[in-house]
């Protein structure tokens, strides 16, 4: 399997779909994906706490700690990564067991200033140097210094930092994806842009479509969509059977139940 690093260099962008519990994960992945994020506001939904409220960490590690026994790459969403101190957020990253990570610049709904979040890149490259650290630049997200100079000035900061790639939400004019594409040497990471295909975005230089919480609302909108319907008398639609979800399950305790015999042998091993 091609490694993490690997998926943003090939001929197409990577499609990164993001799951915010095990059963959403175990649909992208019986669906052929071969890697995944979590996303911090269905992560946080799922728990009844706002998203980018620091809340997120407890959730974020028990699901990453289930994850990564999928035979695909999990990369996780951290927020700013909990915490204020760059030495704790490197040892929280190279402890998760990640393949990758999302940090990003922001705090409250307003952008930090960049050697915040380059002093915490450094320190996940320093405890986690194999980790692909996506450094996500929240300029178009919040309206804030949203010009691409801005943007790409963050950038530079962030990939001399050691960031492995840069995360741009709220960018979507095509004339901006394709400058800051050739503004900068790290893969570009965009949300899904309504109206352009992935084609389109690779001709634009994006080498990242995530997801996001897009598959987490469109869920509840279909939950309660199938409610409707059978209260409406209206026709109920079509679903992966239970039989096949329970043996998603069944096969997945087995992958749990292998991972942690093989760690408990390797601790037996050393001692």
């Amino acid at each position: 399997m091609p490694s993490f690093h690997d998926l943003h260099r090939g001929d197409e962008p990577l499609l990164l779909p993001n799951a915010w519990d095990v059963g959403s994960a175990l649909g992208f992945v019986a669906a052929g994906f071969p890697a995944l994020g979590t996303t911090s506001f269905g992560v946080n939904a799922s728990t009844g706490v706002p998203d980018a409220a620091g809340a997120g960490r407890e959730a974020t590690v028990a699901l990453i700690r289930k994850l990564r026994v999928l035979p695909v790459h999990v990369t996780a969403d951290i927020e700013d990564g909990f915490s204020d101190d760059p030495d704790a957020v490197g040892e929280f990253v190279a402890g998760l067991g990640a393949a990758g990570v999302n940090l990003e610049d922001s705090a409250g709904g307003r952008l930090v200033d960049p050697g915040i979040p380059a002093a915490k890149i450094a320190a996940i490259k320093r405890a986690a140097p194999r980790v692909f650290v996506n450094a996500r630049i929240d300029s178009y997200w919040f309206h804030e210094d949203d010009t691409v100079e801005a943007v790409l000035a963050r950038a530079a900061v962030y990939a001399e930092a050691g960031a492995d790639g840069f995360f741009v939400p709220g960018a979507t004019d095509p004339a901006v994806l394709e400058r800051l594409a050739a503004g900068c040497p790290l893969p570009l990471n965009v949300l899904v842009v309504p109206g352009l295909t992935l084609a389109q975005l690779r001709d634009l230089g994006v080498r990242r479509v995530s997801t996001g919480s897009l598959p987490y609302r469109v869920a509840i909108d279909a939950a309660v969509g199938s409610a409707l319907a059978v209260r409406d008398g209206a026709e109920v639609p079509s679903v992966t059977s239970y039989a096949d979800s329970q043996q998603r399950l069944l096969d997945f305790a087995q992958l749990t139940a292998a991972a942690e015999a093989a760690a408990a042998s390797g601790a037996d091993a050393v001692s």
